[in-house]
């Protein structure tokens, strides 16, 4: 596997492939993948052998005291073989968030198991995820 932070046209069109395998981001234009990576201060990739990309996420982040991780994306056919411990632990160990005091994410109820291996809890404080939608 090949870690990449920088994407080419190609590549971003590669990750736009594989925002539509997932239920929560397959509506999403090409377009508005672009200005996400392009806006989101650190996006990593994993591509195989192949050159193809397998995994994708992005962090917004203060450097200091948050850094949200957004988009955790692993191909289909690379599940359970490593690749989502790999883009997890490539976060964790980036060296712009070293300094960082809290990590957080959204996740499905039965996605928790597997970010609580890197430290993740719901026990937030009572802190409730509140949403405005831009109309």
């Amino acid at each position: 596997m090949k870690t990449i932070y920088q994407f080419s046209e190609p590549q971003i069109k590669q990750v736009h492939q594989l925002y539509k395998t997932v239920w929560w981001a397959k509506d999403r234009s090409l377009e508005e993948v672009t200005a996400c990576i392009k806006g989101s201060q650190i996006c990593i990739g994993l591509l195989d052998e192949n050159h193809e990309l397998i995994a994708f996420t992005r962090i917004i982040s203060d450097f200091i005291y948050k850094a949200i991780i957004f988009d955790v994306i692993v191909c289909e056919s690379q599940r359970g073989n490593g690749v989502g411990k790999k883009i997890m632990g490539l976060i964790k160990n980036h060296e712009q968030l070293t300094k960082v005091k809290h990590f957080e994410l959204y996740c499905l109820p039965e996605m928790e198991a597997f970010y609580s291996s890197f430290g993740f809890s719901t026990d937030v404080g009572g802190i409730k995820l509140m949403r405005s939608v831009n109309t």
